[in-house]
């Protein structure tokens, strides 16, 4: 595939028309599953990049951070906020800088100059930070199960704990509620295909009917949402759980490459049949859970990143006053209108 070509279809046309873009763009990149190699037929393109602060950025008074463009998920970030996300060695903007050389759409000589300057941006920052988003992976994943897996009466408390966490808003919302009262509780069930139920008990006279529509349309978008967790649409919802668990292995994996080699490598090459066979639901049981093979790995991986972290050759910090001459290096072509 020509993945430079991409570029060339009309929904792109921001890029070169957007005042924050167009000449000041200088690194365009494929993200997701094409960056990682573990697209699948249908997947879909996501493309993000960095763009160079404007002159009036730099010594005026405007403000730009970033650009994102909906429609065909295209995130672009302002040079001086990425250098920020690329110092704390964040994992979204981190594997900007480790793409497969074919998955650079674009990539001029000042993108290609902090490329070549990555491992400025190496540190031990990046033990808490894939850390943090591997811990988020895993919550996702487990929250994912237990859903799954709660018996209905453990859901249904689940449910009313969250309407009574609304009901509490809505009451401090409206201070005054002399012409009525209204109860909701949780009891055994009415319904014969449930164990419990949530109830309510209303006595409301002379009541605004704008405060009444309301009132229940809160709980009924509440109940609504929580109500999902009793319809699970398995196909589907196996599909993302296995994509969770694929990701927290991917985290794993790129990790331990900046720890141990001081490298970044977002294409998983090596790794892919092994990814692919997560994403497509080898490690899964037929009931939604997971079979012990990929919590023998999971532990696996945990004790190499702790085992990496406690021996990388990594600084503790990145060499702040190397980033800085690079940082006013670049923007001084900007000040200077070399661009």
């Amino acid at each position: 595939m020509d993945y430079k070509a991409i570029l060339q279809q009309t929904e792109y046309d921001f890029i070169k028309t957007n005042e924050h873009l167009g000449k000041h763009v200088i690194l365009l990149g494929l993200a997701g599953s094409y960056s990682y190699g573990t697209n699948i037929e249908g997947s879909d393109i996501d493309i993000r990049g960095i763009t160079l602060n404007q002159k009036s950025d730099l010594i005026g008074i405007t403000q730009f951070e970033q650009y994102v463009d909906e429609n065909t998920d295209t995130v672009i970030y302002a040079f001086n906020k990425i250098i920020t996300l690329l110092l704390s060695c964040n994992p979204n903007t981190i594997e900007l800088l480790g793409l497969n050389p074919e998955h650079y759409l674009y990539l001029n000589d000042i993108g290609k100059m902090l490329l070549d300057n990555r491992k400025l941006f190496l540190s031990k920052r990046a033990i808490n930070s894939f850390g943090g988003y591997a811990d988020a992976q895993l919550r996702r994943l487990q929250n994912a199960l237990a859903r799954d897996t709660f018996p209905q009466s453990e859901k249904e408390q689940h449910i009313f704990n969250s309407v009574k966490n609304a009901m509490h808003d809505f009451n401090n919302h409206y201070k005054h509620f002399e012409n009525g009262n209204l109860e909701i509780f949780i009891d055994k069930a009415v319904n014969p295909e449930l164990e419990t139920e949530i109830f309510v008990n209303a006595n409301l006279t002379h009541y605004p009917l704008r405060d009444y529509s309301c009132m229940w349309n809160t709980m009924a978008n509440v109940v609504r949402d929580y109500e999902k967790i009793g319809k699970r649409n398995k196909k589907k919802d196996d599909l993302h759980l296995n994509k969770h668990a694929m990701h927290l292995i991917r985290l794993f994996m790129m990790a331990l490459d900046i720890l141990e080699k001081g490298e970044i490598n977002t294409y998983r090459e090596k790794e892919h049949d092994l990814l692919m066979d997560i994403r497509f639901g080898k490690y899964q049981k037929e009931d939604g859970t997971f079979h012990e093979s990929f919590y023998d790995m999971l532990s696996d991986f945990e004790k190499k990143l702790h085992y990496a972290a406690e021996n990388t050759d990594l600084p503790e910090e990145p060499d702040m006053s190397k980033v800085q001459e690079l940082v006013m290096i670049i923007n001084e072509r900007v000040v200077r209108d070399e661009i």
